[in-house]
């Protein structure tokens, strides 16, 4: 095969491999892939595939039988080191007592208290709300100002839908997220939905903000 022909079959090959996310186009995870086959994220044993933000926050977790502990401080995120798109992400979690977490999508470098992103809320009694941060939009929701500057910082969207379980009994939070659109489902039911965001890509992270909590699984699937 003609030297031109054999790199246009191997870039092909390469775009194809992203496509169904079998590769990775950069070291540093930020090419997002789409994941081609249901994927268990937390192997149960270690964080592998995933990233503390603050490097101070690294005894904030903890895995024992298989389960992954939170103390809910310092505030922070545990992020995936790959970045995806056209997704479905399910963790299945619980409060040890009520508190505030979150599951972060579409986070875009660099890391940050918070990155641009959009978390949908995992705070108790309140999972299934939407906040924009750092330029994150969608069509509708209200603007949140700076008290002092007056200046727009985020977006929220509040929960259509009220489907969690006390604390102490385990939730699954469930994140689709399908071109500019998010959806939020709490324990199979759909709770929110944003549409027309500019966002569509991103890192997923599990939040910390001042609520311990467990997980028992974190998984990705394709649309």
């Amino acid at each position: 095969m003609p030297l031109p022909r054999l790199a246009l079959a191997a870039a092909l090959l390469v775009s194809s491999l992203l496509q169904t996310g079998c590769l990775n186009e950069s070291a540093d995870g930020t090419t997002a892939v789409t994941p081609s086959a249901k994927t268990e994220l937390f192997n149960g044993k270690d964080t592998a595939g995933w990233s503390v933000f603050p490097e101070a926050g690294k005894d904030s977790w903890s895995i024992k039988d298989g389960i992954l502990a939170c103390t809910g401080k310092p505030s922070g995120f545990l992020r995936t080191t790959q970045s995806y798109k056209q997704y479905r992400f399910t963790v299945e979690w619980r409060f040890t007592k009520p508190g505030n977490t979150g599951v972060v999508v579409h986070m875009t470098p660099p890391d940050a208290v918070w990155p641009k992103s959009i978390e949908c809320q995992g705070m108790h009694k309140n999972q299934g709300d939407f906040y924009f941060w750092n330029g994150a939009t969608l069509s509708g929701g209200t603007e949140l100002k700076d008290k002092k500057t007056g200046k727009i910082r985020g977006y929220r969207l509040g929960k259509q839908a009220d489907a969690e379980k006390p604390a102490g009994e385990w939730n699954t939070f469930t994140t689709v997220c399908d071109g500019n659109t998010v959806t939020i489902l709490v324990n199979g039911k759909e709770v929110n939905k944003a549409t027309g965001t500019n966002l569509s890509e991103g890192f997923i992270g599990l939040q910390v903000e001042g609520g311990a909590f467990e997980v028992k699984r974190c998984t990705l699937e394709p649309l």
